[in-house]
């Protein structure tokens, strides 16, 4: 299909800067694939749209505070975002705005670092003058690594306290994910226990959302598309409940667009199995779904793989005429926005 096909109109201000007061008081427009209905409901009234028996698929990666600020010598400043730690001291990063500088110093704390190696698309390897763990570093000093979508102030934001606590699931448990699995930031522990009251099922796998999330489609037809690589793991416990659901023609749905992407990467021949892998599966009409009955998801950015994703589970049409909806009834758009139910 062509890119521009997924391309629609938003206001800017629909696009939520800041989440809701409160977690779990966002909006849900649901919608029924057999009747092509639209309804537009809270979120906190999702226990009463299941199924006693449904098995919700929660990824559990944890977001780090991956994002940071170093200083030049002269003086200027350079962008940061963690990616992974190669060996201990050594990072591999994206900066902006580095130039031609090797040595740096990290704003927020007298810890040098030193440009060892310029790679392709932004990336460098950095070597830290700090024995401590990477992630240990960045809990202290990292900021959440919204998108840039969501504006912040560039060193200190007031909302820094508030954008660590609700830019995590409250489930959340792997840490290593640069950008949050948004559909399940509407999740309470208060809705969860009424999902366990309710008979509803849940399981957890993880998927650690990488840089490749943040990279626009550029090309004229999305399968075209460089898709970025995704490291995920399915753990025993997760493999028995859904291959347990399967045999009992229970549904399975994929809270978030990487949980989708984990089961979608599973064969359709054999049963799951525990397994750690990669993934780079791109999900766009007209596609056969494997695994995944329902879908409950944030809205999009024009453009995207998640919209296509999104397309290929209700058609083009639909999802052109739902956006619609959703704009016209003022819904809050991506990261920090209302989401949507497609069963």
């Amino acid at each position: 299909m062509r890119t521009n096909e997924l391309d629609f109109h938003l206001p800017a201000e629909l696009i939520a800067q800041t989440p809701t007061d409160m977690r779990g008081e966002s909006r849900l427009l649901h919608y029924q694939r057999e009747r092509r209905a639209i309804a537009h409901r809270s979120f906190a009234e999702l226990p009463g749209l299941l199924r006693r028996g449904d098995l919700l698929v929660f990824n559990d990666a944890r977001v780090i505070p991956a994002r940071f600020v170093l200083r030049k010598e002269t003086g200027g400043l350079v962008d940061g975002l963690f990616l992974t730690e190669e060996a201990s001291g050594r990072w591999r990063v994206m900066l902006r705005n580095a130039g031609t500088a090797r040595k740096l110093l990290f704003q927020e704390a007298a810890i040098a670092a030193t440009i060892l190696k310029q790679e392709q698309g932004g990336e460098y390897l950095i070597e830290v003058d700090d024995p401590r763990p990477a992630l240990e570093i960045l809990d202290s000093i990292g900021r959440m690594p919204l998108p840039p979508y969501i504006h912040r102030s560039r060193q200190h934001d007031d909302r820094d306290a508030v954008d660590r606590e609700r830019y995590q699931t409250v489930y959340s448990k792997q840490p290593g994910a640069i950008a949050a699995p948004t559909a399940g930031l509407h999740f309470t522990e208060e809705l969860l226990r009424k999902l366990d009251t309710g008979g509803i099922e849940k399981t957890f796998v993880t998927l650690h959302v990488g840089a490749g999330t943040f990279k626009p489609v550029t090309t004229d037809e999305l399968s075209r598309h460089a898709m970025h690589s995704e490291a995920y793991s399915i753990d025993s416990a997760a493999a028995e409940a859904l291959n347990r659901a399967k045999q009992e023609k229970r549904r399975i749905i994929a809270v978030g667009t990487t949980a989708a992407r984990v089961l979608e990467s599973q064969p359709d021949t054999t049963p799951f199995a525990a397994r750690s892998a990669e993934t780079s599966i791109l999900i766009y009409p007209p596609y056969r779904w494997k695994h995944i009955d329902a879908l409950i998801t944030n809205f999009h950015l024009p453009r995207s793989t998640l919209i296509a994703l999104v397309a290929a589970m209700v058609g083009l049409e639909e999802q052109r005429r739902i956006y619609q909806a959703a704009i016209a009834e003022r819904y809050r758009f991506f990261s920090y926005g209302d989401a949507m139910f497609i069963e």
